[in-house]
């Protein structure tokens, strides 16, 4: 898989950057934000390097159809609770203009008992 030396995300599937693990596969890593801003806050990346929503391509609609199907799952075993009462956020952050720190695709995963710190 392609990935980039100097990116942080890069680092922490190769293992080189220590993480607390939600969910691995051959494709995706899952782990908890390090400064999260709800009670149930992890994130979901491609191992693959895509550098943001902007640099998708019709080869990677599978990726993100199996990122989307992954989320609800990994929400509610995290401790999210049931739609509809329950629920969780998702977020994408793209560009640097919205809000993008981390030059690697990544979807939050937020939610549990509001108000959360922000959003």
């Amino acid at each position: 898989m392609s990935a980039d030396p100097n990116c942080i995300f890069c680092k922490i599937v190769a293992g080189q950057i220590p993480s607390k693990k939600v969910f691995e596969d051959e494709e995706l890593l899952a782990f908890h934000d390090i400064h999260p801003i709800a009670p149930v806050h992890f994130l979901i990346i491609p191992k693959l390097h895509i550098p943001s929503m902007a640099q998708l391509a019709p080869e990677h609609e599978r990726l993100m159809g199996k990122i989307m199907m992954l989320a609800p799952k990994l929400a509610f075993e995290q401790g999210c609770l049931p739609y509809p009462e329950g629920g969780f956020r998702l977020l994408c952050n793209t560009g640097t203009g919205g809000g993008q720190e981390v030059h690697h695709l990544h979807v939050h995963v937020m939610g549990g008992p509001r108000p959360w710190k922000r959003g």
